[in-house]
């Protein structure tokens, strides 16, 4: 099997990152042309601060006390270039609202995961003591009918000493082993801003990839 990292691609600079534009469904996306990476996962994981940590921006992607809030999925785009784009999807699970409401964001979730042509792979956020959620589980299976590659950060990898995140990382990728064609994983700190070289890297390859290769 060929390696992602067979040949290497340029460098793009991610604290050029701007907000593009918020929507509330797929259909008012942007164009689905170019390239995109959608980051996802519990409102709680730290999808927000990953966002900001790569960007080197304190509130690019809104963090907030009360999890869930954003139900919108955000658009931001890289080097002044809105065919390469960063996308933050809504928070899920964690967020107290009707049940009613979380159904309706599963559906968008769904609706632009198997949907959306120009995306490229998911960052799939998980909180290191918590991790495969039903959730996490649930993404990981939209990604697997699509083929489509995902990252999974195990953030809050400063609440843990080394050995036992360490241990963490190896047991999920041992749980994923049936995907491991697909699913990459690493430790993520936004605070000590540990893996975010890493993580520039996976989005590199990804944002780098032609359209006309995904048929």
């Amino acid at each position: 099997m060929s390696t992602l990292h067979d040949s290497p691609v340029p460098r793009l600079n991610y604290p050029t990152a701007r907000f593009l534009i918020s929507a509330p469904t797929l259909a008012l996306c942007p164009d689905d042309t170019g390239a995109e990476v959608a980051f996802a996962g519990r409102s709680n994981a730290g999808k927000s601060s990953a966002i900001n940590a790569l960007t080197q921006q304190n509130a690019l992607a809104r963090t907030s006390r009360t999890p869930g809030r954003t139900q919108l999925i955000n658009f931001f785009s890289v080097m002044n270039d809105e065919s390469r784009r960063l996308v933050d999807l809504p928070g899920y699970g964690y967020a107290k609202v009707p049940e009613a409401v979380k159904i309706e964001w599963q559906q968008h979730l769904s609706e632009y995961l198997r949907g959306r042509f120009s995306l490229r792979g998911l960052v799939l956020l998980m909180d290191v003591r918590h991790p495969l959620t039903e959730f996490d589980q649930m993404m990981l299976e939209f990604a697997d009918q699509r083929g489509m590659p995902v990252h999974i950060l195990l953030t809050k990898a400063d609440k843990l000493k080394k050995g036992p995140a360490s241990a963490a990382l190896q047991k999920v990728r041992s749980r994923l082993k049936e995907w491991e064609d697909l699913v990459s994983v690493q430790l993520f700190s936004s605070l000590k801003r540990q893996g975010v070289d890493t993580l520039s890297q996976t989005l590199d390859r990804w944002l780098h990839t032609p359209e006309e290769t995904e048929h």
